[in-house]
């Protein structure tokens, strides 16, 4: 959209209208009476939208659209211009100046050109965002401004082209998966497969058969063969991710596939052999799960051949802008929104919170702007951030209430123990002495989603 408007008139009355409709809009608009004093500006700030008489003194329109074409193409250009320099503005948008308005002009004519204008730079800034996306091809997705991400980037080119396994451990939400996209899309194995299983999510009698597949009639249900997803996954990538929540009992089988690259159908003879780069992710604490004997440390060594750490959002303050500022484009060209921007207060604001969900969180946060339809610029109050309270809310500290029932204390000791790991799940999980999987199930129950 347009934001920035620069208005060159010798005759100052003649275009102050202008300015004023422009400024009723919410543009940014600088007035300047001759060409000189309009390059000058250009040379100083970039603008979107260039509003200039024909003739102007020192330096005439043409000699500032020429110049603005050199320093600042991205502008458009549009000129003012009397009945008898009709054919001057016609060879001006041969030069690439955007319209042209004539002497006098109706409010209407110009609502309409400015209209035109408005469309034409959104589809710039979609287009050079296109752009901005697919340059990141080798790091798709990828934001990084802090240190710590910085280093995983250069390292993470390194670790594609090798074969071995990679085990990519950080809380929840702080972009597990996207590395794991990216490491396949910069391996040698970026035309085969990417297999993606979220082990949390799977019923434990079914993860076997997910897995390996079965056979018709190995067991009730299985009314014909199922392909498992170490098939699908055959000279390309297999990503487990929550990799911990795979059943104690099923760990032995995974790991002899891992080793072997061979697996057997459920209900099956006959031994399949793959060639498959092994991804994993975890937001637990690997050497806890290790002593808990929720994990093999066997298993875990087998993976953890190149070990990646994702430092939650906190951490790494450098990249929340980067990162808002990427959501914010796409979720307005996803939805089909004029581009927005953030006020100075709203990123004062997203730069003070605590990130408990990290990027997913932030994600999250610019979408629901979005989709709410707010004005241009996103304002501080436009931001609902902290839906669950934090560790910074003290929990009132009482003896159990007489009279509530069990389910409803479940709930609430749940909730409150979450709210105390800051929404992370593991941790939470560990202190109830509940798998992942049960409190992932029972947050559902109560309607409680991330």
């Amino acid at each position: 959209m347009i934001e920035k408007v620069l208005i060159a008139d010798a005759e100052p009355l003649t275009l102050r209208f202008v300015e004023e409709i422009l400024k009723r809009q919410g543009k940014e608009v600088h007035f300047v009476e001759n060409g000189a004093l309009a390059i000058a500006k250009l040379k100083e700030e970039p603008f979107d939208l260039i509003i200039t008489d024909m003739w102007l003194p020192c330096k005439t329109g043409l000699d500032l659209l020429l110049i603005a074409k050199e320093i600042q193409p991205q502008s458009l250009v549009i000129f003012v211009t009397a009945n008898g320099s009709v054919e001057t503005a016609v060879d001006a948008m041969k030069l690439g100046a955007f319209h042209y308005l004539l002497k006098p002009f109706s409010l209407e004519a110009l609502e309409s050109i400015l209209q035109k204008a408005e469309e034409h730079i959104r589809l710039l800034k979609e287009n050079r965002y296109l752009r901005e996306q697919n340059a990141k091809a080798q790091c798709p997705h990828l934001i990084a401004e802090s240190p710590q991400m910085k280093k995983i980037l250069l390292d993470l080119e390194r670790i594609a082209k090798a074969q071995a396994s990679v085990f990519i451990t950080g809380e929840s939400g702080t972009g597990k998966e996207v590395i794991g996209s990216a490491i396949h899309e910069l391996s040698s194995r970026q035309g085969g497969p990417f297999i993606k299983v979220n082990c949390a999510a799977i019923p434990e009698s079914l993860i076997e058969s997910e897995f390996f597949g079965h056979e018709r009639g190995s067991f009730t249900g299985a009314l014909q063969r199922k392909t498992g997803r170490f098939e699908l996954a055959d000279k390309g990538t297999l990503l487990l991710d929550e990799v911990t929540e795979i059943p104690l009992a099923l760990q032995a089988k995974l790991l002899r596939a891992i080793q072997e690259q061979e697996f057997e159908r459920v209900g099956g003879i006959r031994p399949i052999k793959v060639n498959i780069r092994f991804l994993a992710t975890s937001n637990r604490n690997m050497q806890e799960a290790i002593e808990m004997k929720v994990f093999r440390e066997d298993l875990f060594y087998r993976l953890n051949v190149v070990p990646i750490h994702i430092p939650p959002l906190r951490e790494r303050r450098e990249d929340i802008l980067p990162l808002a500022h990427y959501f914010l484009h796409r979720f307005c060209l996803e939805n089909h929104k004029p581009l927005k921007r953030l006020t100075d207060r709203a990123i004062q604001k997203l730069l003070r919170y605590s990130w408990p969900g990290n990027v997913r969180e932030l994600g999250n946060i610019i979408e629901r702007t979005v989709v709410l339809d707010f004005d241009a610029k996103i304002d501080a109050e436009h931001l609902y951030l902290d839906p669950l309270p934090t560790s910074k809310t003290p929990v009132e500290k009482t003896s159990l209430p007489v009279g509530i029932t069990l389910h409803e204390l479940e709930k609430r000791l749940i909730l409150e123990t979450l709210q105390t790991h800051h929404r992370n799940r593991a941790k939470t999980a560990t202190t109830l002495g509940i798998s992942v999987r049960t409190l992932r199930n029972k947050l559902h129950e109560y309607g409680f989603t991330e």
